[in-house]
């Protein structure tokens, strides 16, 4: 597949971009969910889908008591897993893979977690964005993590204009320096959250507003609106 052509005033304004996204929410790569061991990511990252990573911190804060290793959550039973996630939503299939995986692991990895997205996105529950978060995370390999805020986000920036995320992803991967990775999932989450949110964006607020396609798509629909009501009066 042939690589997005990138003229040199748009790689301007995506150098741009990701000054002010550093310059705003810093360099420094944190994770939001919380965690001691490679295994305890990967199950934690299981956990957030569809949930939020507080619910899921505050879940696992007694989990990981409770199950202290990958064996022990290999040799969980069913249902009682499913209680002790049952906040997290979903939690049927979340308990069955979490157990299938820790088996695999215990089977194929002694315990260890892989490294390579092919061993990764084999386990049970596992897909690209979890796998990413955890190369990411826990062993620095540059990845780039496409969940909610960095599909609608980087769609609104003309980063991409796909809107799967593997496509998404390999997109991103082709704009953007490869130092910048990893530290954008986390910039762009925050920025998601703060600010550019799903439902009411603070376009007034943001430190991107003019370089943002997006809100210009918003203002010339505002625009059309006004005068097609203007039109019926």
């Amino acid at each position: 597949m042939p690589k997005r052509r990138v003229t040199q005033k748009e790689r301007e304004r995506i150098t741009e971009i990701l000054r002010r996204l550093d310059e705003q929410y810093g360099t420094e790569v944190m994770c939001s969910l919380e965690y001691q061991a490679p295994w305890q990511l990967l199950i934690a990252t299981i956990l957030s889908a569809q949930c939020t990573d507080e619910r899921v911190n505050l879940v696992t804060k007694d989990l990981f008591r409770k199950y202290p290793s990958v064996e022990a959550f290999a040799s969980a039973d069913l249902e009682e897993l499913e209680r002790d996630i049952r906040p997290t939503g979903f939690y049927h299939n979340k308990a069955k893979n979490i157990i299938a995986c820790c088996r695999e692991l215990c089977a194929s990895y002694h315990g260890e977690v892989p490294r390579s997205i092919e061993e990764l996105t084999a386990l049970a529950g596992v897909g690209r964005k979890t796998a990413n978060v955890i190369r990411g995370n826990v062993y620095g390999d540059a990845s780039i993590v496409v969940d909610t805020h960095v599909k609608r986000i980087s769609g609104k920036l003309d980063l991409t204009k796909e809107t799967e995320p593997e496509k998404i992803e390999r997109d991103l991967m082709e704009v953007l320096p490869e130092e910048n990775w990893i530290r954008i999932n986390m910039q762009l989450i925050t920025l998601g959250r703060e600010i550019c949110t799903a439902r009411s964006p603070k376009c007034e607020r943001c430190f991107l507003a003019d370089l943002c396609a997006g809100k210009d798509r918003k203002e010339t629909a505002r625009k059309k609106g006004g005068r097609k009501r203007g039109s019926n009066q």
